[in-house]
This record gives C-alpha cells, structure tokens and sequence, in this order.
C-alpha cells in the first residue's frame, strides 16, 4: 500500500506559530522529509529511525527542522530522508535535483511510509517543497498540503503594521529576481529574501514617497525589525523581509 507526502508549513521561525494540524501530522508520519541546501549534497540520503547516517551539521543547516524540534523534541528520533535543494537558478540542474528528490520520496511511499516535508512559512509560498508535490501528484501518489502561517504576515504583527486595507492591492515580490516593475506597482509591496539586493532596493525608493520597514530572521533567536530606510542596514540576512507602503 501506498504512503503518503504532505508538505507542511512550520511557519516564519517561532514554534508557538506552528498550527495544531501541522504538529499532528509531523507526529503521525514515518518520515521527516528535510530539504538540505548545502555545497555539496547532491544526492537524497535515507536515514533509519535512531540512525546517524548523516552529519549534524546538515541536520542542523535545515531552518524548518530547528523551528520543529524546538517544540517537538521527539522528531530527532524519526527516521529522516534529506532532500538535495540547491540554490540555482540553473533550470535544467535544478529539475535533474528535483526529480532525485521525488524519487527518494516515492521509494519510501511504495514502502508504505508516510513524509512530512517540511518548509518554512507556508507551502504555497516559494516553497522548494512543492517542486516533489506536483512531480509525485503526476505520478499517481497521494499528497496534501498544510498550511503555515507566512512570514510576511508575522512579520507585520511584530512590526505593528497591517498590511492592507479598504481597495488596497497587496504584492509579493521574490526580492533575487529584480524588483524594479514591482516597486513601481501601487499599494503595498513585500519583497521576501532581499537580504542580497538591500543596497539596490533602497536607491531604487529613495525617490519615491514610500515608508519601508524590515523584519530579519522574523520569529527566529536573532530576529530583528527596522522601522525605518535610515535603520536598515546594506548588508542583511538571507531572511530579510521588507513592507514597503506608500507614504501617507
């Protein structure tokens, strides 16, 4: 019989943000599917329940793992399948990963077991996870996903901040693939992962009557906020979120 994949929000980095339904399901599962970005990790890696097949210092380069474990300790003792997910925008060498990854899952789904994968935020947002999703939905298995709650959204609430309201439009925008059209756009704009490109967002709002303010690591040990383009520093994390709003 068949197992089954979720892909599972865990939210932007603090565990009392972790739904109700997504603990139930990682408890539930056989497996913990944990995608690994790392120089190097090529290849997906099974890992048996009390295993130690892999390093921990991959095991602990996985953000989404860390946000879990901190309010569910027993998840280190679950078996673990470690998914390659490299950062490149090399299309053909990403697909060649994906579809490793998909076949590792679904090798252990003809087993019987049932994965957690788990993402940071929400699924449906920028998730690596849902590259194994549609591969293993179009190849007849059982998937489902669990919402999480996005960063953005936490974001504002440590900010104080609403992020729209009455007719105004909301955009979310990938901060590495150029913003200049979406800074351009009326309303609210978000731009996740901007850690890399903050130097260039700010002189590209400069002229603009905007008010932007920052959350790094939201919700994680070294999180931060910035309220202000004065406040925000050049050099950011990889999880830097701006909110971008037009100045009333």
């Amino acid at each position: 019989m068949k197992g089954k994949f979720y892909v599972v929000g865990v939210g932007p980095g603090e565990a009392e943000l972790i739904t109700l339904k997504a603990v139930r399901i990682i408890k539930e599962c056989d497996v913990i599917a944990l995608p690994i970005s790392r120089k190097g990790f090529e290849d997906p890696v099974y890992e048996a329940a009390g295993a130690a097949v892999v390093s921990p210092e991959i095991l602990e380069g996985c953000t989404a793992y860390r946000i879990v474990r901190s309010s569910l300790p027993d998840i280190s003792s679950k078996a673990k399948l470690y998914l390659p997910m490299p950062m490149l925008k090399d299309r053909e060498r990403l697909d060649k990963a994906h579809d490793l990854c998909a076949g590792a899952a679904a090798e252990r789904m003809d087993a019987g077991d049932m994965l957690a994968f788990l993402t940071i935020g929400d699924p449906s947002l920028y998730s690596t996870g849902m590259y194994v999703h549609e591969r293993l939905k179009r190849m007849g298995y059982k998937t489902q996903l669990v919402p999480g709650v996005p960063s953005f959204c936490a974001a504002a609430a440590s900010l104080d901040i609403e992020i729209a309201r009455n007719k105004e439009e909301i955009h979310i925008l990938p901060a590495s693939y150029g913003v200049e059209k979406g800074l351009l756009l009326s309303g609210t704009k978000i731009l996740m992962k901007a850690g890399k490109k903050m130097p260039e967002i700010k002189k590209m709002a400069e002229d603009k009557k905007v008010k932007i303010q920052m959350a790094e690591n939201c919700g994680m040990e070294d999180e931060r906020f910035y309220f202000s383009a004065e406040e925000i520093p050049d050099e950011a994390s990889y999880y830097s979120l701006l909110i971008i709003k037009e100045d009333s």
